[in-house]
Formats: C-alpha cells, structure tokens, sequence
C-alpha cells in the first residue's frame, strides 16, 4: 500500500513538471519587448544569469558579459551563415548593423534570441545571447556565442 502511494506520488510529481516545462515552453515562443538597440546599443541583460552580453554600461558581472569579436564587413557578412550552420534561425537583419537570431532547443523547444551589432568604428561585433524564460540556462548562452564566435575566427 505504502509503494502504491509512494508510485502515485511520484506519477503526480512527473505530471506536474511535464506541464510545467510544456507551459514554458509555449510562453518561449513569444517574442519579448526586449530585443532591438537601445541608444544604438543591445541590451544589458537582467539579473537572472541565462544571458550573456559583451556591450554594457553596468559594471561588468564574470557570469554576464563575453567579448566582443574583432571583425570586418566581410566577418558581417559571413555571420548570418554561421548562425544558420549552427541551427540559428534570422528573424531581423534589416539594417547594416544589427541582426536578430533565434535557436531552440531540441526537446522542448525553448526559444533563446541572440543579437549582434557591428560597430563599424572599432571594427567589432557586439553579440548578446539570452533565454525567453526560465531563470538559469546551464551555460547554455554562452557557449553557443562562444561555438559562433569560434566558427567566425577560424
């Protein structure tokens, strides 16, 4: 009777959690007001610790900030290609120096948006990558910028 209990228990546990994660994930698919320049710069990223960014004003956080990549127009230009060989969707590129990517996760599908803007006077890429939801992301952000950064320089 005990296990019975104990099985139905954890059955009710997993149930929830599933719809958790499937509820999350269908709020993932909505764009936030939170994307696009601000004064010609991206965003900082918020205090939850699932975004990276190289461009801020705030003092620099070890967990949020990447470096910027050091680039010519040509690297622009090669980078919609990468992000696209590496699973990226493009939703914005309609000016010269910014671009709007998406990437989703395999299972779930949780929707993660990642910027660039090309600084033309310091020749440097600034990215910024980030989760719809959810809080942590594992380091996921970061790697992925650091997967495309690499595919850029090499």
């Amino acid at each position: 009777m005990i296990i019975k209990s104990i099985l139905i228990g954890l059955g009710a546990l997993l149930a929830v959690l599933l719809l958790a994660f499937i509820v999350l994930a269908m709020k993932s698919q909505h764009q936030p007001d939170s994307i696009g320049l601000v004064n010609g710069k991206l965003r900082p990223c918020p205090d939850s610790p699932n975004c990276v960014c190289s461009e801020t004003d705030e003092s620099p956080d070890a967990l949020k900030v990447i470096a910027p990549v050091l680039a010519d127009a040509q690297t622009w230009q090669l980078l919609s290609t990468v992000i696209e060989a590496n699973g990226g969707i493009i939703q914005q590129n309609h000016k010269d120096n910014y671009l709007h990517a998406t990437f989703s996760s395999p299972i779930f599908h949780f929707v993660d948006d990642v910027e660039f803007r090309l600084d033309s006077d310091s020749r440097l890429i600034h990215m910024r990558s980030a989760s719809r939801v959810g809080h942590s992301d594992f380091g996921l952000n970061r790697k992925r910028l650091d997967r495309l950064v690499q595919a850029l320089t090499k």
